[in-house]
């Protein structure tokens, strides 16, 4: 763990400035409003070491795969979340001396974002050079009202002399991708503008033609505009003045955002800059208000409120805001980032983590529109995914829905995840299980769902292959969710929840059959579904061979599991973890150290398939020996632990995945936030301390009080109805609104 950052119930707070903590501290403090998002890089020039990204929700990249050799099917690109416009530089000068944390000596430094009101601060004196001493306070944020929109507010104030300030308001789309390869620029200049301090920037991906606008205006105190600089994809306007002693010069920046998924190329610029103007004509503070009220009304529904543990409730309302304002439900075209608006770590915009991990949050804080929304995209792209199937030898309709992607087409360059960690499939099938049994809506399963399903079915049927010597089916040469085991047999997880997808399909397909048979008979005729297809489905579900330790209750991971040499994460060497920033990865594939939950993400799953007791034997197996070095492994154990009755297991693992990224467990943060698994948080406290189960088309809550919380507090909709739930002393209680 590094721990530098102050806790308090509502904010984070950064207190000192230390430049080695700056870029975790750049994706931690980041902002954003679904639309798009920013780094909390600083405002002044900074001329250590930084990542200034600035990213803008469905705009990508497909940088050219670079590999030595070539594999038949290998994805064509490695998809990147571009670094677009940089619009949050404001320079300052006091005296000529450029203001830079890096060589300027700051005292009282403090950097805080205050998460109730979705508002990034900081403030400091600085010492410069030259004798002046200054204090500094900046302000930014990004509307959640009007979701083209940001606002800067960089107010400097001369303490111990007049001085002369000078700040430099920049659009800077000359940018970089810091994970680029050969340094290649994604963008292409179109038109730039300036004029009295109106500005404007128009840029266009190469290959995939995305245009972005971002445009600017002023408000100023006790500094006036005095000229304008321009150049390819660069605009800056000065602002000066003679500032007296112990009076503040004021920079207010309103910033507009436009790009082509939106609008059309020849309107973008224009719309940018009427966003900007019309936040101008608002002004500062009533933009403020907007969007602080906006965020109020999300926390009004998404909060969960713990009493007597502030480093857990900090923990749950960082994860919560994250997720809020990573996707927000609007465009059913975007989905759920690993890295969200925080860092360009795994390229891509949609991972399984979303229907495994993201969906159950959106169904239950937001309205099922907004979940539905998530399973709408994948439906959108079935067509590609039936084409990624087909790269690989498969036929007769069958998909595999890419491990990474933009648009639908695999954009991911790692051969072991992308062709053989092809669980992700059974997850979107679950998310739909998910959704219908949360909302009862089965509208969108036998409207369009079931087309899905039908498609990661036929991918399964074929996936699979029969083993004379066994005489059952079998499936090799796949990934679990285990990443440190690579290219196995028989992994337990895939096969239970490729053999789950077969029988949850054949039911709906049955369901459809029985209540619309219209749209059945004309789907078996667009689809091609025979009655032998579903028989060998049958034949299949009753012959799947599943790995199973010979005490009958533990699962095994794959075939091969139990001839590794078993040992407890424990007796690692605290210098030599995280194991996969310390050994080889040959090291870690024969080791028997589990990245995340596997078996026991199935049991997570599927919990109501098993006995209480089968799921402690796998829990006693395999947790001693996982590592929990991906994100979305803490949630899982944190959830069963509690089932289990294991408080102390299940406080450990809530607060790794609570504060995975304010604590930075892994020596991560600096690439950026892990929001998808954030959902797992929410999880981990709703299923896990709260013990939500739908039973019998009901919710039932069965909580758990870790003992160093007074209470904790929650609201879930669920079909409709607001529950608040409340756990204390006393037992669990829920009200109906």
């Amino acid at each position: 763990m590094i721990q530098y950052l102050k806790t308090d119930p509502w904010k984070v707070v950064e207190e000192g400035f230390n430049p080695k903590h700056h870029q975790s501290s750049e994706s931690i403090f980041s902002i954003g409003n679904g639309k798009f998002g920013h780094r909390a890089a600083h405002e002044e020039q900074y001329t250590g070491p930084h990542l200034k990204g600035s990213y803008v929700a469905g705009v990508y990249y497909p940088d050219k795969t670079r590999v030595g050799w070539w594999k038949n099917g290998y994805p064509e690109y490695f998809a990147k979340v571009l670094n677009a416009t940089a619009w949050h530089n404001i320079h300052v000068q006091v005296n000529g001396e450029e203001l830079d944390l890096f060589t300027t000596e700051v005292v009282d430094f403090q950097r805080v974002l205050d998460m109730q009101k979705g508002i990034l601060s900081r403030s400091f004196v600085a010492n410069f050079k030259n004798g002046v001493q200054c204090k500094v306070e900046t302000e930014r944020f990004i509307s959640m009202d009007n979701a083209s929109i940001a606002a800067i507010a960089v107010r400097v104030t001369p303490l111990n002399q007049s001085a002369e300030i000078k700040m430099t308001s920049i659009l800077d789309g000359n940018v970089k991708n810091h994970d680029a390869n050969y340094d290649e620029i994604f963008w292409e200049p179109i038109a730039e503008s300036i004029a009295q301090g109106n500005g404007s920037v128009v840029n266009k991906t190469k290959k995939t033609g995305f245009t972005v606008a971002v445009a600017m205006c002023h408000e100023s105190d006790h500094l006036t505009w005095t000229s304008d600089v321009s150049s390819s994809s660069f605009v800056s306007a000065l602002f000066q003045g003679e500032v007296a002693q112990n009076t503040t010069a004021v920079l207010k920046k309103y910033v507009g955002i436009e790009n082509t998924l939106y609008a059309s190329e020849g309107e973008v610029n224009a719309l940018a800059v009427q966003h900007a103007n019309q936040a101008k004509a608002q002004g500062y503070e009533a933009l403020h208000q907007s969007h602080c009220a906006a965020w109020a009304k999300i926390w009004e529904m998404a909060d969960i409120m713990i009493e007597g543990d502030d480093s857990a409730q900090q923990g749950i309302r960082f994860n919560i805001f994250h997720l809020n304002q990573t996707y927000t439900g609007q465009d059913a075209r975007l989905n759920i980032g690993p890295k969200g608006f925080t860092g360009e770590k795994y390229g891509g915009s949609t991972y399984w983590d979303t229907e495994a991990y993201c969906i159950p949050f959106y169904m239950a804080t937001k309205n099922q529109e907004v979940a539905r929304q998530l399973l709408k995209y994948r439906h959108n792209q079935l067509g590609r995914a039936i084409e990624n199937a087909a790269k690989l030898g498969f036929k007769d309709g069958a998909a595999l829905y890419p491990m990474v992607t933009m648009n639908g087409e695999e954009c991911h360059n790692e051969w072991e995840i992308t062709f053989e960690e092809i669980h992700r499939n059974g997850a979107i099938a679950y998310a739909i299980y998910n959704y219908t049994q949360y909302t009862g809506d089965k509208g969108y399963v036998l409207e369009t769902g079931w087309e899905v399903l039908l498609g990661i079915a036929r991918f399964w049927a074929q996936r699979v292959h029969w083993s004379a010597h066994k005489n059952q089916y079998v499936m090799h040469g796949v990934t679990g969710p285990n990443e440190y085991e690579n290219n196995v047999n028989n992994n337990w997880y895939t096969n239970y929840i490729a053999t789950w997808c077969l029988k949850y399909t054949s039911e709906v397909l049955n369901e459809l059959k029985r209540e619309h048979p219209d749209a059945y008979a004309k789907g078996v005729a667009q689809w091609n579904i025979k009655d032998e297809e579903l028989t060998l489905w049958a034949d299949i579900i009753s012959k799947m061979y599943f790995p199973v330790h010979e005490n009958g209750q533990v699962y095994l991971q794959q075939d091969g599991f139990l001839d590794k040499v078993l040992m407890p994460a424990s007796e690692l060497p605290s210098a030599e973890r995280p194991i996969n920033q310390h050994w080889s990865w040959d090291r870690i594939l024969r080791s028997c150290f589990i990245k995340q939950a596997d078996v026991l993400q199935g049991l997570y799953f599927f919990e109501d398939q098993f006995s209480t007791e089968v799921i402690k034997a796998n829990f006693d197996f395999y947790e001693p020996m996982t590592v929990h070095e991906s994100s979305l492994s803490p949630c899982v154990h944190s959830i069963l632990a509690a089932k289990l009755g294991y408080e102390d297991k299940a406080v450990e693992m809530y607060m790794r995945t609570s504060r995975l990224d304010l604590d930075d467990y892994n020596h991560e943060a600096h690439e950026g936030l892990h929001i998808t698994s954030m959902a797992g948080t929410w999880m981990s406290i709703v299923q896990g301390f709260g013990g939500m189960r739908i039973e019998n088309e009901q919710l039932v809550f069965n909580g758990m009080l870790p003992q160093n919380w007074e209470s904790f507090t929650f609201r879930i909709l669920f079909r409709n109805t607001i529950h608040s739930v409340r756990v204390d002393r006393q037992g669990t209680h829920v009200t109906l609104h």
